[in-house]
C-alpha cells in the first residue's frame, strides 16, 4: 500500500512538471508571436490614422482614416503605386521561377549524376557562394550599360538562375527524400531525363521547392541596391525605390498616414505568397509524414 501511494505520488509529481514545462515552452512561444506580430499590428494602426493624429503620439487603438490613406496612397499623383506593385511583382515572380527551377535542376544533375569533375563543381558553386554580391556589383552594373541594359528587367531577372545558396538547399533535401532506385526504375520504363525531372523529381521536391521560392520572391522584392543603379524611369521603378522616393520628399507635404499606408501595401503581395507557398510546405510534410 505504501508502496502503491508513493508510486502514485511520483506520478502525480512527474505529472505535474511536464505541465510545467509544457506551461513554459507555450509562454515563450506565446511572447515569440506576439512580439513579431506587434509590429505589423501597429503598422495597420499608424495606417488607419491620419497625419496629424500620427504627429500627436503613440496610440495601440485603430483610427477612422484607413480608407482616406488607402485612397491617398493609391492615387498619389507623384508616385505610381499600382505600377510599382506590378512591376516589383513581375521581377519577384520570375526571379522565384528561375531560382528555384535551375537550382532545383542543377542539383539534380550533380546529385544523380557521376562524372569526373562532380566534387569540383560542387566545391566551385560553394565557393561563389561565399562571394558577397556588393563585390560584383560594379562590374555588373558597367557590363549593364555598355550592353544598354538599362531600364531593362533582364539584368533583374536572368542572373537569377545561379543561386548558389538555393543550389545547396536542393541538393541537401535530394539526399535526403531521393532514393536513386526511383531514377533507374524511370530510365528503365524508358523516361527521358527531362521528364524524369519534371513529372516525378520535382513533385518530391514540392516543399523544398516552396520554402526557396518564398525566399527568393521576399529577395527580390525587397531588393533596392541594383534596381536603384540601372532604373531610373518612373514606369519601371519597383516598390523599394519608391519607398526611398517618399523619405525624401518635401517634409511640408510629408503625409505619415500615406506612408504607413503604402508600406502595408508594400508588404501585403509577400503576405499573400507565403500563405499560398506554405500550403505546399504543409502538403508535403504531411505526404512525407504518411508515407513514412
Amino acid at each position: 500500500m505504501t508502496m502503491k501511494s508513493k508510486g502514485n505520488r511520483e506520478n502525480t509529481k512527474g505529472r505535474l512538471m511536464m505541465f510545467g514545462a509544457r506551461f513554459v515552452v507555450y509562454f515563450i512561444l506565446i511572447f515569440l508571436s506576439v512580439l513579431c506580430l506587434f509590429s505589423f499590428y501597429m503598422m495597420l494602426v499608424n495606417s488607419s490614422r491620419s497625419n496629424f493624429e500620427l504627429q500627436a503620439g503613440f496610440t495601440p487603438w485603430f483610427s477612422t482614416h484607413f480608407f482616406e490613406n488607402l485612397s491617398n496612397a493609391w492615387n498619389d499623383a507623384s508616385i505610381n503605386i499600382p505600377r510599382g506593385m506590378l512591376n516589383s511583382f513581375l521581377i519577384a515572380a520570375c526571379c522565384a521561377i528561375l531560382t528555384t527551377y535551375f537550382s532545383a535542376l542543377t542539383a539534380y544533375g550533380v546529385h544523380v549524376y557521376d562524372f569526373k569533375l562532380k566534387k569540383f563543381a560542387f566545391y566551385f558553386i560553394m565557393a561563389v557562394m561565399m562571394i558577397p554580391p556588393q563585390v560584383s556589383a560594379v562590374g555588373f552594373i558597367q557590363l549593364c550599360y555598355d550592353l544598354k541594359l538599362t531600364n531593362n528587367y533582364i539584368p533583374l531577372i536572368v542572373p537569377s538562375i545561379a543561386a548558389p545558396v538555393v543550389f545547396f538547399y536542393m541538393k541537401q533535401y535530394l539526399e535526403s527524400v531521393l532514393p536513386m532506385e526511383i531514377v533507374e526504375a524511370a530510365r528503365i520504363d524508358g523516361s527521358g531525363e527531362f521528364r524524369t525531372f519534371n513529372q516525378i523529381i520535382l513533385p518530391i521536391m514540392k516543399p523544398a521547392i516552396a520554402v526557396q521560392m518564398i525566399f527568393a520572391f521576399v529577395a527580390s522584392w525587397n531588393n533596392y541596391f541594383i534596381p536603384s543603379l540601372i532604373l531610373d524611369k518612373a514606369d519601371l521603378k519597383t516598390v523599394p525605390i519608391m519607398v526611398a522616393q517618399l523619405r525624401s520628399a518635401d517634409y511640408s507635404k510629408f503625409d505619415m498616414g500615406k506612408v504607413y499606408m503604402f508600406i502595408l501595401l508594400a508588404i501585403l503581395p509577400v503576405i499573400v505568397v507565403y500563405v499560398i507557398l506554405s500550403r505546399a510546405i504543409i502538403r508535403g510534410a504531411t505526404a512525407g509524414a504518411v508515407k513514412g
